[in-house]
């Protein structure tokens, strides 16, 4: 009989975590571990695979392109095991408060947060899905939604979290390599990253930054440029020192204070944009909901607070 190569879950949801936070102290933080079993588990599943799956460096950790490949499929299946889980909870009667949102902020602002949120609602799961792509809260089994725009979403309510704050960033490996710190122009010559939109962005991209700074490249993206689908892709290839990104304040603010990402130009704020939490109109009361409104309000307000990356 044939051996199943089939890997075990419990090493490939350690990876997950340790690749979304990029820190594995973090990660065995979330999982309830030592630092020392989340890196047991991740040496073995490298040696397992033959490959190494992060980059470890003393201002942290970076994937691999295997790795990236691996945290892609591995959190594109977790997802849906947790998609599963919460609708056989909801069948039993378990509390189920379900978030959209997209990825960057998923990944960089809210996870690390959850804890707080568990103990605030020990007994409630909350289920977080993700997409690129805007989500019509009044049409999905969503709860509540955290989004980015102008605000304005028709037949729902918006309060705003954080206003839209822009800054070009880069690995300090990339910035000191470079002879001078670059202007408009210069810039359009380095290798850019840039996050895919199959429709006009909400959020600033690269033309927008140039044509704020009134500059206009012939051509991007170009050249030596990178394209991902999400933003934690765009950040991964930041640190790697493939080239600049543009970093979204509070999202960046860790990976800044981390040394891992550093800021190459200065800021761009646009107060008529930003990330909202949303609700449809209409709906019953349920407590559970406003519980956790409170908390994300309670939580960007403090994050307000002096950063980094504010003047």
């Amino acid at each position: 009989m044939a051996t199943s190569r089939r890997l075990p879950l419990q090493p490939l949801a350690f990876f997950e975590a340790a690749g979304r936070h990029l820190n594995f102290s973090s990660a065995a933080r979330e999982l309830g571990l030592t630092q020392s079993a989340v890196s047991h588990q991740i040496a073995w599943l490298e040696t397992e695979l033959g490959t190494p799956l992060f980059q470890r460096g003393h201002r942290g950790v970076a994937l691999t392109a295997e790795g990236v490949r691996l945290f892609e499929v591995v959190r594109r299946s977790l997802d849906a095991i947790d998609g599963a889980v919460a609708e056989i909870r909801v069948r039993q009667g378990r509390r189920v408060l379900t978030v959209a949102t997209d990825f960057g902020f998923a990944a960089w602002w809210l996870m690390p947060r959850l804890a707080k949120l568990r103990t605030l609602m020990p007994d409630l799961d909350v289920r977080i899905v993700t997409a690129q792509t805007a989500i019509d809260i009044r049409r999905e089994l969503v709860d509540v939604a955290i989004s980015f725009g102008t605000g304005d979403w028709p037949g729902c309510t918006a309060e705003r979290l954080f206003w839209e704050v822009v800054v070009p960033i880069c690995s300090p490996a990339f910035k000191a390599a470079l002879p001078e710190a670059p202007d408009a122009r210069t810039l359009a010559k380095l290798p850019l990253l840039h996050l895919e939109s199959l429709a006009p962005a909400p959020w600033l991209s690269w033309p927008d930054w140039f044509a704020l700074h009134g500059f206009s490249p012939k051509s991007l993206p170009g050249g030596n440029d990178l394209t991902f689908n999400n933003y934690p892709l765009v950040l991964q290839a930041a640190m790697m020192g493939q080239g600049v990104a543009l970093g979204w304040v509070p999202l960046i603010d860790t990976l800044v204070q981390g040394g891992q990402l550093v800021p190459l130009v200065d800021r761009i704020e646009r107060p008529e944009r930003g990330y909202f939490i949303v609700e449809p109109e209409g709906r019953r009361p349920d407590r559970n909901r406003e519980i956790f409104r409170r908390w994300i309000l309670e939580e960007a307000e403090a994050v307000k607070a002096p950063s980094c990356l504010r003047s």
